[in-house]
């Protein structure tokens, strides 16, 4: 691979027919030049006579906005580290709030929780049809041991908040598909590939939840069709739930903090607790934190430690090499941002604070880092080295990540960054 970077606008109207399909658009590989598994990975790569070396570990390959608040039938392809660009108003923010979205529902959540403002992402101009209906629609392909696996699903934003279609596939096959047949129950007829004798099983599932994450328990797993659905199923939802989403908030990271569970939460506020923890468990990666810091913070730096205090709490302090120690209070606003991001990349999925797929080995499992405005007070010295960390680590399968920037220029300078340009 000889391109730096993998620089692709997402597909729009002008480049995609209108598509009959309910749901969504009909299937397309991601746009990247540098491959979905990295540059260096052996994941995702093109290998000789045209196959393609699936993913090891289950992770979203493409993002689909089929119409979504300011966005109408645009695709994005996710490479192993991909940054949305885009001027102010472009949707940046809403493609990641998307994205969480999906990753919230595919970890079971239930759809009032995930849209409080289901009518904020309805399309603008949007108009309701003869039974008052209007909503919204978004999908994603997870890419993994199955091969590609698309979801796409419809949601009803009023008169009532509900999932009113849903269509799992791989291999051009449907292994599952939803529609609400009666408006007057709470719940979406329901039919999943069996292969059986009866090559189609029926049953209601409820309108509140995604359907995808509520089939292995609804699926004995006797046929191999059945099987086949159950391992689609789980690949997405493992994809789907592998995200954290951080936006690291300097303001709260200075404070000591209680002891607790050691698992970093998504504004990063209790970092000193994960620091207690993490300093220990894992050297080698706590001396890579400690190197990136030096590189990216005002100053030497020797050590991140965390200090007990007699209250209880602990705090994080910077060890500059004279026998003093710097309160992360004392950084500066990006350097704090700067600090809790390297920290994230240099972690593992039982450092942060996300619900996994438990019954999945952390092996077969590709977190994904997902922040807006990731460069927010970063100088170019801390992005540029925050980006190439970003890209070490995926290229060793430790983590993948998508963030939103406002001027991509000096993130298409890094080799294995995926741009894609929104507001084109």
């Amino acid at each position: 691979m000889t391109a730096s970077s993998a620089s692709t606008s997402p597909t729009r109207p002008e480049d995609t027919p209108l598509s009959d399909d309910p749901v969504g658009p009909r299937s397309t590989r991601p746009e990247s030049s540098s491959g979905p598994g990295g540059p260096a990975g052996l994941e995702g790569v093109p290998l000789p006579g045209g196959a393609v070396r699936r993913h090891l570990r289950p992770c979203v390959t493409e993002l689909r906005l089929a119409a979504f608040a300011g966005h109408r039938r645009v695709r994005m392809g996710l490479g192993a580290v991909t940054v949305l660009a885009g001027p102010s108003g472009s949707g940046k923010t809403t493609a990641v709030r998307a994205y969480e979205a999906l990753a919230r529902l595919g970890g079971g959540a239930r759809v009032r929780d995930v849209f409080p403002d289901p009518l904020a992402c309805v399309p603008e101009g949007a108009r309701p049809d003869a039974q008052r209906r209007r909503g919204f629609r978004i999908g994603c392909t997870a890419d993994g041991p199955e091969g590609p696996v698309r979801l796409d699903i419809a949601v009803q934003a009023e008169p009532e908040l509900r999932i009113v279609g849903e269509r799992l596939s791989a291999d051009g096959r449907v292994l599952l598909e939803t529609a609400l047949r009666d408006p007057g129950r709470r719940t979406v007829q329901a039919a999943w590939h069996t292969g059986g004798s009866a090559p189609v099983t029926r049953a209601p599932l409820p309108d509140d939840r995604l359907g995808t994450a509520l089939l292995p328990l609804r699926v004995a797993g006797k046929t191999d069709g059945q099987r086949r659905v159950l391992a689609a199923a789980e690949q997405m939802v493992v994809a789907l739930r592998s995200v954290f989403v951080c936006d690291p908030q300097p303001e709260w990271m200075g404070a000591p903090v209680p002891v607790g569970s050691g698992r970093l939460l998504g504004g990063c506020d209790n970092l000193a607790d994960v620091l207690w923890r993490t300093r220990e468990e894992c050297a080698r990666r706590h001396a890579h934190l400690v190197a990136a810091l030096d590189a990216g913070c005002a100053g030497q730096v020797v050590d991140l430690r965390a200090e007990p205090l007699p209250d209880g709490t602990v705090r994080a302090l910077l060890d500059r090499g004279d026998g003093t120690g710097t309160e992360l209070a004392r950084l500066g606003y990006g350097e704090l941002r700067y600090v809790a991001l390297a920290l994230v990349l240099l972690t593992g999925p039982g450092v942060l604070d996300l619900d996994t797929a438990g019954e999945v080995p952390s092996a077969m499992q590709a977190l994904t880092l997902l922040a807006d405005n990731l460069d927010r007070g970063l100088d170019p010295r801390q992005r540029t080295g925050l980006l190439r960390l970003a890209v070490r680590m995926a290229d060793r399968g430790h983590i993948r990540c998508v963030g939103a920037v406002s001027d991509p220029s000096w993130a298409a300078r890094t080799h294995g960054v995926t741009v894609v340009h929104l507001g084109k």
